[in-house]
């Protein structure tokens, strides 16, 4: 059974890149990967954030390490593939997860707010994947991108309208781009979680919101973050090697419910 499981998920001898891996969701998927053989690459602003993780990581292996990034700047995100592989020498997995939001009454939203949000959550993903896919592709020997998305990219949720429309973006590229390279088999995949209190939503949480999402939940909780490790090793391993172009659901039937 083990020898049977370990070739169908392992990741030994594998690099993953988790941006936004020092925030709670991509944090506990890359201790996912790392536990399934990976080297993890985590990627974010803070190291200070970072160093708890990736003592975490380390219980598994001594192979991972922090690379500081801002992905909103494009020189940063170039720069950051040349660091990757001139410590690791490839890089096999891409996690694009970093992501911010928020609860601005539709009239009152900006064009400061809309440009920041969009930066980071399509813009900075979309150059990701441009700079990461073309190392793919040079590279000839296929790859894995898992890009966050959210279940107000599947339907729309009330209250985070530019939030909302970022994430449908990222759906989208993320079909096309799995159509786009699906014969030099490189997978693009959408992980979905479903309501999962982090850092970029607390703020909306409110006691009335929190009964409204546990209305629409069958399960009645909150998603944990480790509940999202299972997906994202299928979705980086030869496990998944005919899912592309796909939206997995995490989410405890939210997406199941109507009323």
């Amino acid at each position: 059974m083990s020898d049977y499981l370990n070739k169908l998920f392992s990741l030994e001898g594998k690099t993953a890149v988790i941006i936004g891996g020092t925030g709670e969701l991509c944090g506990a998927m890359a201790e996912g990967l790392a536990g399934a053989g990976a080297e993890v690459v985590l990627v974010g602003r803070s190291e200070e954030k970072a160093a708890a993780r990736l003592e975490k990581l380390r219980a598994f292996h001594g192979k991972s390490y922090f690379e500081s990034c801002e992905v909103g700047d494009s020189e940063q995100r170039k720069d950051l593939l040349e660091r990757v592989l001139k410590k690791s020498g490839q890089v096999d997995i891409l996690v694009n997860g970093a992501g911010v939001n928020s609860p601005t009454p539709f009239f009152e939203i900006t064009e400061e707010e809309v440009d920041r949000i969009l930066d980071v959550n399509f813009k900075a993903l979309l150059s990701c994947c441009q700079v990461f896919g073309k190392y793919f592709v040079e590279r000839g020997q296929g790859g894995s991108i898992i890009n966050v998305g959210s279940m107000s990219g599947v339907t729309p949720l009330s209250r985070v309208f530019t939030y909302s429309a970022s994430k449908a973006a990222v759906h989208n590229l993320s079909k096309n781009l799995a159509r786009e390279w699906a014969t030099q088999k490189i997978r693009v995949n959408t992980l979905v979680p479903g309501f999962f209190p982090a850092e970029q939503n607390r703020k909306v949480l409110t006691p009335e919101r929190v009964e409204q999402i546990m209305g629409h939940t069958p399960m009645k909780r909150f998603g944990e973050a480790a509940e999202l490790i299972g997906a994202t090793i299928l979705l980086a391993s030869d496990a998944g090697s005919f899912i592309t172009g796909a939206e997995i659901l995490v989410d405890g039937g939210y997406a199941a419910m109507t009323i």
